[in-house]
């Protein structure tokens, strides 16, 4: 454990109350943010992107299932990776579980990758999820949501990534990003031609729309584990890759 300062309870409870108070300004600032996010300017959808799904060829409509918005989370998952992200396979543990209560609300929610729908499948079997998961493999629809890029982007060091140009590659050879790519069977390169990400959509009258996206610190929140260790009495104490999937810890 780090040092830390002890205290009687008194003392803890005056520090409780003080920090309280900026807990609840982050959460009014949050509420505030949140109607931002639904007030944006929605932009329709005339382009026709096609999916595999397990029901079959889908268009982006079709994944709404009668619902009237659609939650998709860009899943890092490449042609050619051999296994999705570790990272984004955290994430999909956290969000698998909130799938039903979604869908009786009146959202309908999808994952979407580039590889093609047997390996998501074989995938998803193996670590034990329930949610939809759609290939694009054969659609413009990663590259037109900003989440996979082309090699020839990757190498002019101007990817368009978070609504912004960015150069990802690494200024030299780095063991910690090797290994990270070496996880989906990948050099670093091939791996992060893909981004992970979350678009949103609404459904009005038979148009689509899009209606947000987000990249990056901006889906922080969704990462369920670290919700809990921003709780923790260490907090992330993090020393590079620490995570793994869920069937990889010893003794799973």
């Amino acid at each position: 454990m780090i040092d830390h300062k002890t205290g009687t309870r008194e003392e803890w409870l005056a520090a409780r109350l003080e920090l309280l108070e900026a807990e609840k300004a982050l959460t009014r600032r949050s509420d505030e943010l949140a109607q931002l996010r639904q007030e944006l300017p929605w932009v329709r959808i005339d382009k026709e992107y096609r999916f595999e799904t397990d029901k079959g060829t889908a268009t982006l409509a079709d994944l709404f299932g009668g619902r009237s918005q659609l939650l998709v989370y860009h899943f890092m998952f490449g042609a050619e990776y051999t296994a999705g992200c570790p990272s984004c396979s955290a994430i999909a543990d956290g969000f698998d579980g909130s799938v039903v209560h979604l869908a009786n609300h009146d959202v309908a929610f999808y994952a979407i990758s580039r590889a093609p729908l047997e390996k998501l499948q074989a995938y998803k079997q193996r670590l034990g999820w329930s949610f939809s998961w759609a290939s694009s493999f054969e659609s413009d629809f990663n590259y037109d949501f900003g989440v996979t890029h082309t090699e020839e982007e990757w190498d002019s060091g101007a990817v368009d990534y978070n609504f912004r140009d960015m150069d990802f590659r690494p200024a030299e050879d780095s063991p910690v990003l090797a290994e990270f790519a070496s996880t989906v069977g990948m050099d670093f390169a091939t791996y992060r031609r893909e981004g992970p990400g979350v678009s949103v959509f609404a459904l009005e009258n038979g148009v689509v729309y899009h209606t947000y996206s987000a990249y990056e610190r901006g889906i922080d929140g969704l990462w369920g584990m670290y919700q809990w260790l921003d709780r923790a009495p260490l907090g992330r104490n993090e020393t590079g890759f620490w995570w793994r999937r869920h069937d990889e810890y010893d003794g799973q």
